[in-house]
Parts: C-alpha cells; sequence; structure tokens
C-alpha cells in the first residue's frame, strides 16, 4: 500500500486549485507538450475540454444552472468549458499514491477496494454515465479511456485521508464503447467543508495510455444537483454533508464558481430506495 499521505479535503483541494501563477504554468506547459505529441486536440490558447451536457435538470436556491452545456456551436461544435483541477487526491501518481498501473482498477464497479482490502463504501447507490465525444463534431468517442474518482458518504478520499489510506474504493477506470459510454457504478458523494459535491474524472486516448496521468487530455468534475444532494444527504451516514451544503453555492464554489457550473451539472435521476443515476455528455479535443 502506498505512503500514507493525510491530507483535509476540507483544506488542501482548496489550496490546489489557487496555487497562482506557477501551478497554473506547470499545468499549461503539460498540456503543450501532449499536444506536440499528438494528443491535444485541446484548444493551445485555452486548454479547456468540451462538454455539452444533457439538458434538463436544475438546481435548487444555491444551484440554479441547469444541467450540461447543450448548445452545439454553428460550426457543429460542442460549447466548451475550462478544464478542472484534478485535486490534492487523484491517486494517478500526480500527487502521491499512482494506482493508475495497478491490476484490478480497469473496471465498472467501484463501489468496494480491490487488492489486498475488499471493503465497500456504504452510501446511496449512484450509477455515473459519462458519454464521451469527439468536439469537432460530437461523434462518440470509442476507445476513449476514463480515470474517475471521488470520495465517500464522510468526505473521506482512499489512499489519502487517514481512516481510508488503506482502502482504493471509489476509484476506476473504463474504456468506452462504440457510443463513446463508459459507466460506473458507486455511491453518492458526501459534501464536505468547502467544495460543491463533485465527482473527479480523467479522459485518455485509449485504455492503454489510461496507466499515465501525463497521457491525459482532459480533467474535470460533475457537480451534483442540489435537489438530490438535499434528498440523499437527508438519509443515515449523510448528516455531516446536510450542514456542509448550506454553506456553499455552484456560484461560490472555487471550482464551479468561475462559470457557475452549468456545463459540468450532471442530469440525475432515480431516488433513494432505487439509487441514483447522473449523466452528463463531455466532448474533448481527440
Amino acid at each position: 500500500m502506498p505512503q500514507l499521505l493525510t491530507l483535509d479535503p476540507a483544506n488542501d483541494e482548496l489550496e490546489d486549485h489557487d496555487r497562482g501563477l506557477v501551478f497554473d504554468l506547470v499545468t499549461l506547459d503539460r498540456r503543450r507538450v501532449l499536444k506536440l505529441l499528438g494528443f491535444g486536440g485541446i484548444s493551445a490558447t485555452l486548454f479547456t475540454i468540451a462538454a455539452c451536457g444533457p439538458a434538463g435538470a436544475t438546481g435548487g436556491a444555491s444551484g440554479t444552472a441547469s444541467s450540461g452545456a447543450a448548445a452545439s456551436a454553428a460550426d457543429g461544435s460542442c460549447a466548451i468549458i475550462p478544464e478542472e483541477t484534478a485535486g490534492p487526491y487523484p491517486g494517478d501518481g500526480s500527487n502521491g499514491p499512482d494506482v493508475l498501473a495497478d491490476s484490478g482498477v480497469v473496471r465498472s464497479d467501484i463501489t468496494a477496494s480491490f487488492g489486498s482490502s475488499t471493503t465497500v463504501a456504504e452510501g446511496v447507490p449512484l450509477a455515473i454515465q459519462l458519454t464521451i465525444e469527439d468536439a469537432t463534431d460530437c461523434a462518440p468517442l470509442a476507445g476513449a479511456a476514463v480515470y474517475l474518482w471521488h470520495c465517500n458518504r464522510d468526505g473521506e478520499y482512499s489512499l489519502y485521508s487517514q481512516a481510508v489510506a488503506n482502502e482504493n474504493y471509489l476509484r476506476g477506470v473504463q474504456a468506452a464503447d462504440d457510443n463513446g459510454l463508459v459507466t460506473f457504478t458507486s455511491i453518492f458523494p458526501a459534501c464536505y467543508s468547502g467544495r460543491w459535491p463533485h465527482i473527479h474524472f480523467e479522459v485518455y486516448p485509449s485504455l492503454e495510455l489510461a496507466t499515465n496521468e501525463a497521457n491525459k487530455i482532459a480533467t474535470s468534475q460533475i457537480a451534483l444537483p442540489k435537489d438530490a444532494c438535499d434528498t440523499v444527504y437527508a438519509t443515515d451516514g449523510y448528516s455531516q454533508s446536510v450542514s456542509n451544503l448550506t454553506q456553499v453555492s455552484l456560484a461560490t464554489d472555487n471550482v464551479f464558481g468561475n462559470d457557475g457550473g452549468a456545463q459540468q451539472l450532471g442530469t440525475v435521476t432515480g431516488n433513494v430506495a432505487d439509487g441514483y443515476t447522473v449523466a452528463l455528455t463531455v466532448p474533448v479535443g481527440a
């Protein structure tokens, strides 16, 4: 098991997102290298990813943006959104532990740890559906790979938070099918202090290239709608998320606040008894 890093999600993700010019230049330089290597259909000016989310879901009082970015430009390309931070708990080798090359990480069900531990994360069931598309024409990117991760019901990240440092649950990699679709079986994540409820993901050109974070072509986050969060957080085990959610909104979140999170707000369907599904369509530079 990798070296224990005792980090606090409430503080460290804020610091990672706001490290200033030096951090930004390192990120931009990495993207420039990827472009030269042939992985960069990403704009050299914006270094952004594109996302056309499915329309229809709405947030509550603190999350009024509609889900997805939806509108297509006149030339047929999809609206683009800024790339987001991977945060301090990626587990991709860029900040401590690395699960990308581990046997067992390629999987659909990410609720349990793999390897020496088989602990299962508890919480309201959540299916996570991402449709990966080519931003130039919104055609499905079959064969693209997605690495996805998020916190547990207590706001802790496996591999990093002290209580779950020996776990690697709520992390997984999948290749997109012919329709560009990947579906992860997971649980609804908590709202921890300082952040709007969210799910992290990275997109890679292929499953073979998803073993090294330097090969990723996009990094972003899914924002969860407030109405679904309110319902889930009223159930057993999520009590701390209730008060945390009252202290943040999409508009004030340090990640989604730049544009209100409209283009990253997933469409959520379902209920507590049967489980929920969150969906987002994500065109990227291919």
